[in-house]
């Protein structure tokens, strides 16, 4: 192993991670998309729960890491003292909606191409290519700008990072690090509460099992390319899961093999596939899946393309900000949260109703109406 690039090496595990992540997606049915689904449409909430568990036990574990110094999540790009809060609402409802429309957000379009559905293939090229232009090209240029205009530099107020510890520290008078400690106690003691406070979730295995292994396969990232990757002359940049950017890079390194580089995020895509693959061959659940019509394809192709700006903008998906962002505590992965939570609302409305009219009112109409 000596003798294996670092680099090399962290995309190798993280295939490895990748892949353990697809296979428990595609056993457990661990979906965001199908969470709030089943909020709306069910009233049941051991899926949304499923999540929250992953959120807890994903800050449990990236926090252990940071307090004893074994990385650095001031790195990340979610703790960067340029505070992006209207990319994280925009952004976050654009992702929300457009995840409705595509049949499920980042990570859910990757276990289901695995899984055999060839719609998410089309939706998966499209949040690839509209995230790369977001990020690079043809959009690229609006949002500069974009961020250019809101964007608040948070180190011309006294803070390093966009922590929500570092915003209480600055309130109070105790110490950064014992307010990041008492924060992620307090978050995770709640989040935990919450999920095991309901009887049908604790009679769920299969939730639990999600919750729990898709959230330890966050810090297990964040060892891997801060500890592990850490190299002296090439380090590797500090990340975990997200699933926006990184489809956009590794459609880019399929068209470029021969010039590019593989990372981290380009082999969590592919362990992803090849995890849900593999699972639903063993479950026998693999089954191919096309478009219904012409209208189904136009639905999934626009669900891909706002999803690829949303993430963009917002930094994250449902995973990459909603449970890694999370994970560092940083105050605009909650405020992403909540607006892909928004954004996801009102597209499943939009769906029932067929009218943003018809949606407009309904999310605003009294409870029994």
């Amino acid at each position: 192993m000596e003798n294996v690039p670092v680099g090399l090496l962290v995309s190798s595990i993280g295939f490895l991670l990748g892949g353990a992540f697809g296979a428990t997606a595609q056993r457990t049915n661990f979906c965001t998309m199908g969470a709030i689904s089943d909020i709306v449409f069910l009233e049941d909430w051991n899926r949304f729960r499923s999540w929250v568990l992953a959120m807890a036990v994903a800050i449990l574990g990236s926090q252990l890491l940071f307090q004893t110094g074994q990385i650095d999540l001031a790195k990340s790009i979610y703790l960067t003292p340029n505070f992006g809060w209207a990319g994280a609402i925009v952004g976050g409802l654009l992702f929300g909606f457009g995840m409705t429309m595509g049949g499920g957000c980042g990570s859910k379009t990757l276990v289901r191409m695995g899984a055999g559905n060839l719609k998410s293939v089309v939706v998966a090229i499209f949040i690839g290519l509209f995230a790369y232009m977001t990020l690079r090209g043809l959009i690229g240029l609006g949002r500069v700008q974009f961020e250019g205009l809101t964007i608040i530099d948070l180190t011309a107020k006294g803070l390093q990072t966009q922590g929500i510890p570092d915003f209480l520290a600055a309130m109070t008078s105790l110490p950064l690090e014992k307010v990041q400690l008492i924060v992620a106690v307090l978050i995770v003691a709640g989040m935990f509460w919450y999920c095991f406070k309901s009887p049908s979730f604790r009679a769920s295995k299969t939730n639990i099992a999600g919750g729990l292994i898709i959230g330890a396969l966050i810090p297990a990232a964040w060892y891997l390319t801060g500890v592990i990757g850490a190299d002296e002359f090439e380090p590797v940049p500090l990340a975990s899961f997200t699933f926006v950017s990184p489809v956009g890079e590794s459609l880019q390194y399929l068209m470029t093999f021969t010039g590019a580089s593989i990372n981290f995020g380009i082999a969590a895509v592919g362990g992803v596939i090849t995890g849900a693959f593999l699972m639903a061959k063993v479950t026998g659940t693999f089954q191919l899946e096309s478009f219904t019509g012409a209208e189904d394809m136009v639905r999934n192709m626009s669900g891909g393309a706002i999803m690829g700006i949303g993430g963009i903008l917002a930094l994250g998906c449902t995973i990459g900000q909603g449970v890694t962002g999370l994970s560092t505590l940083a105050l605009g992965s909650f405020i992403a949260l909540g607006s892909i939570l928004a954004g996801g609302f009102f597209g499943m409305k939009y769906l029932e109703y067929g009218k943003f009219s018809d949606a407009f009112r309904a999310l605003f109409a009294p409870s029994g109406d």
